[in-house]
């Protein structure tokens, strides 16, 4: 997957099928409609792209005391990747960036980058104060195919990346596995006698405590301590790694 930080040396997208969004954690709602960006462009035989923003939305509007986020952009990288995503484009996400109206947003980053289809969620907002939506894209916007994708269920529960984070928050990482459809991980470098560096201070982690994870094929205990002091017990493992809790 190749991954692009802004759009300025961007090459133009021929048709591309593209999805936009945070994406905090990729979980189950996510992967449904990044499953159907993967396959319309398929059948379309053009690539799959997934646009979204760096920092958090939620730091740069004032809204974002306290967050911590599910996925550092390496880690959404790799996730996407995972699914089968052909680009991944990082979007400065600034103030002046947030004043763009709907209008503003599509004609100078969607079109711009020759994206042909979208596929969007049953609630995607975007521009100025929310202003756009599916309606508006319908509407103003007939030369764009547009694919919404309704509300995805667990267990008869909703998904969202704010219900994630308070499972996180509680360690109750067998329902964050559940939400996500796969393993909660962290990205880090390993070092002598397993300490963890590396990890984003807005990085969500949960309680302090033991916990059963893996790394690659090996089985291990990563203990969260103090001032988030991590260690990594029972496996062989030096530098970048993915750690995943089963």
């Amino acid at each position: 997957m190749r991954i692009y930080r802004g759009t300025h040396n961007l090459p133009r997208l021929s048709n591309a099928v593209a999805t936009m969004g945070s994406y905090d954690g990729v979980h189950a709602g996510h992967r449904e409609l990044l499953r159907q960006v993967v396959e319309i462009a398929r059948e379309k035989g053009v690539e799959s792209v997934v646009m979204t923003f760096d920092p958090h939305p939620r730091f740069v509007l004032g809204t974002g005391k306290g967050l911590q986020i599910l996925s550092t952009i390496e880690e959404k990288a790799y996730l996407l990747e995972q699914m089968g995503i052909d680009a991944l484009v990082v979007v400065p996400f600034t103030k002046e960036f947030s004043l763009l109206s709907p209008k503003e947003f599509i004609e100078q980053k969607v079109l711009q980058m020759g994206i042909g289809t979208l596929v969007v969620g049953y609630n995607h907002r975007f521009g100025h104060n929310k202003e756009g939506d599916y309606d508006f894209l319908e509407r103003q916007h007939p030369t764009i195919e547009i694919h919404r994708v309704e509300q995805q269920l667990i267990s008869q529960s909703k998904v969202s990346s704010t219900i994630v984070r308070q499972m996180v928050g509680k360690g109750m990482m067998e329902r964050v596995k559940e939400l996500l459809t796969t393993p909660y991980i962290i990205k880090c470098h390993v070092v002598e006698d397993g300490v963890i560096l590396g990890v984003a201070d807005s990085k969500m982690l949960p309680p302090q405590a033991d916990y059963e994870v893996t790394v690659g094929e090996q089985r291990a205990v990563l203990t969260i301590g103090a001032e988030r002091r991590l260690r990594l017990t029972g496996a062989e493992v030096k530098g970048e790694v993915i750690i995943r809790f089963e």
